[in-house]
């Protein structure tokens, strides 16, 4: 774990990134950066999941950008969620165009 910079979490399809287990894990991972991420249909208030390209996208440009904002390669972070978001977290990184390359999931 030494090498890992920092952590993005993703949450499940009905909740946010305030959702209490992400806070537990951002607290109990303290002082390693963490950053909490909604998908983009939560933020616009819609009651439903975008489709899962969208989502993979969400993924990749989050992790890439926190990534870029450490100074590190996305390869010293672990990605991972609650539920539709440790799913997302997981096809991005086994995505065969456009693969996440990350310490852990």
């Amino acid at each position: 774990m030494s090498d890992v910079a920092g952590v993005v979490l993703f949450p499940g399809a009905g909740s946010s990134s305030q959702h209490s287990s992400l806070l537990a894990i951002e607290s109990a991972l303290a002082p390693l950066p963490v950053q909490r991420v909604d998908f983009p249909y939560r933020i616009a208030g819609k009651p439903f999941p975008d489709k899962t390209p969208i989502l993979l996208e969400c993924v990749r440009t989050h992790v890439r950008a926190f990534a870029d904002s450490l100074g590190v390669k996305t390869s010293r972070l672990i990605i991972g969620g609650r539920s539709m978001g440790g799913r997302m977290c997981s096809m991005a990184v086994a995505d065969t165009e456009d693969p996440l390359d990350v310490a852990g999931l």
